[in-house]
């Protein structure tokens, strides 16, 4: 026991810094696009069925166990071979589980376009990491929908990812993953996906239900790290932390918003038509492009303290043992 936790902990922190260094490079078979893929094929042999929730039970059931189960069974042959190749295997795992660099490579993508001036370019780059129509988005909206954005993965693509890892290795950290990416895909409130989709949402948010608390208030105290409104952060997150429909997303944006000192959220539109939503933070100052990147910092500051969180608790459990 003691030698896995040693390895699993030496995979993690390999596999956060293999991250940073060189995240999710385009064209690379990427775990997370499995899961995509594994999806979409059930769900067009699920969906078919008249029992809408039940079909989509069964898709969570099979997904959970094929995405957890095959990775476990790899795991468990590869350490009896040898350790070392656990190591390396579980940190390509842990790697591709996180995405602290590709979420900052992405909303980079779009400071990049607004810094020089090129609004349908920023609108571009934008709806591919947002669910939002973009194409009547001003600059302000632009920047508004990055920053959410790399507010809210803050826990969906580190946090939660690490509390999982931290907890059971890579394979929890693959069905956490896999729960997410069902969520993205089915988990909406539409006719098509109200009944189907309804179980992957509901496992989703309480999954997601802890680590969303603990990457806000790591958030909070990173923001005082960053020489950002710490106080005001915790003032925000205490009033503003349930606006949303999400059970989860408003304590990372609101955290976010408190620390720069901007307002996120408010009405949208989605495929046309307009979605009410209060809004998260007080415009205490115009959001700039340069937002973009002063969330960066905080999310890189959050996940440094997050990892750190994760080590000493690793290095707890094995004096412990």
């Amino acid at each position: 026991m003691t030698e896995w936790i040693l390895c699993a902990t030496g995979a993690l922190a390999l596999g956060f810094l293999v991250d940073l260094l060189v995240g999710d490079p385009h064209g690379w078979p990427h775990l997370i696009r499995g899961f995509g893929f594994l999806i979409a094929a059930l769900e067009r042999v699920l969906y078919p069925m008249k029992n809408k929730r039940a079909g989509g039970t069964l898709l969570v059931v099979v997904v959970l166990l094929l995405s957890a189960g095959l990775p476990a069974l790899l795991l468990f042959f590869v350490w009896r071979v040898s350790p070392w190749l656990y190591i390396v295997i579980e940190t390509v795992f842990c790697w591709q589980i996180l995405a602290t660099k590709s979420l900052r490579d992405e909303s980079r993508a779009v400071y990049a376009k607004l810094a020089s001036g090129d609004l349908p370019g920023a609108r571009k780059a934008v709806s591919m990491i947002v669910g939002r129509d973009t194409d009547a988005l001003d600059a302000a909206g632009v920047t508004r929908a990055a920053v959410e954005t790399v507010a809210e993965n803050a826990s969906d693509g580190v946090a939660a990812p690490l509390f999982y890892m931290l907890l059971g290795g890579a394979v929890l950290g693959c069905l956490y993953k896999a729960a997410n990416t069902m969520d993205s895909m089915v988990g909406y409130k539409n006719e098509r996906y109200l009944d189907f989709g309804r179980t992957a949402a509901r496992l989703d948010d309480a999954l997601n239900f802890i680590p969303a608390r603990l990457c806000a208030w790591v958030m909070i105290f990173a923001a005082r790290l960053c020489g950002m409104d710490a106080g005001n952060a915790l003032r925000i997150y205490r009033r503003d932390k349930r606006n949303h429909a999400s059970p989860n997303s408003a304590h990372t944006e609101a955290a976010m918003a408190g620390a720069l000192r901007v307002r996120l959220a408010g009405d949208a539109y989605y495929f046309g038509k307009l979605c009410k939503k209060p809004y998260i933070g007080d415009a205490q100052r115009p959001i700039e492009a340069a937002d973009i990147l002063r969330a960066h910092k905080l999310l890189y500051v959050t996940a440094y303290l997050l990892l750190m969180l994760a080590l000493a608790f690793r290095g707890i459990l094995y004096a412990a043992i």
